[in-house]
């Protein structure tokens, strides 16, 4: 009997667990655009590569400040830059397998010349790359580099 209640336990906390992890949504930059300027409270989207080591090195941090905050109105969101080969088996798997709780979304664009201006008109193209926008506050800001949890949470201090 006891290893009957084992077995369905393990079925169930291992079917929570495929429950819970998120399915990554495809947007084109137009989307995103539109996130950015009709958002009311404080925003922070951060660029990233399943690829890029810093990228995948400053994630933590914005997991952690980002629940940390979110009851004061802070929304955190990735996108993720892979290649379209990489969407949306490799991007899933990673979202899952690091179990993200703040909303993953995958760029559906190929042109970064096109791209890039429409999100700053001073985003190069690196990664990481994190845009903080505050829209009741007026204050947008980007920042092309890898992020530490102080200088992450001083942005996020700004931008509350």
């Amino acid at each position: 009997m006891e290893l009957k209640k084992l077995f369905f336990g393990c079925v169930l906390l291992l079917g929570s667990g495929l429950v819970m992890a998120q399915k990554v949504a495809k947007v084109k930059v137009t989307e995103l655009e539109k996130m950015i300027t009709e958002s009311r409270t404080p925003l922070i989207i951060n660029f990233w590569a399943t690829y890029c080591k810093p990228c995948i090195a400053e994630m933590p941090h914005f997991e952690k400040l980002g629940a940390k905050y979110k009851e004061k109105g802070l929304t955190v969101v990735f996108v993720s830059l892979d290649m379209e080969d990489d969407y949306p088996v490799k991007v899933d798997s990673f979202v899952a397998k690091r179990k993200l709780q703040n909303k993953v979304l995958w760029l559906d664009e190929t042109n970064a010349d096109y791209f890039c201006p429409k999100i700053d008109p001073k985003w190069s193209g690196a990664m990481p790359a994190t845009l903080f926008v505050n829209n009741t506050k007026s204050y947008r800001r980007l920042l092309e580099e890898e992020l530490t949890e102080e200088e992450l949470e001083k942005e996020i201090m700004a931008i509350l």
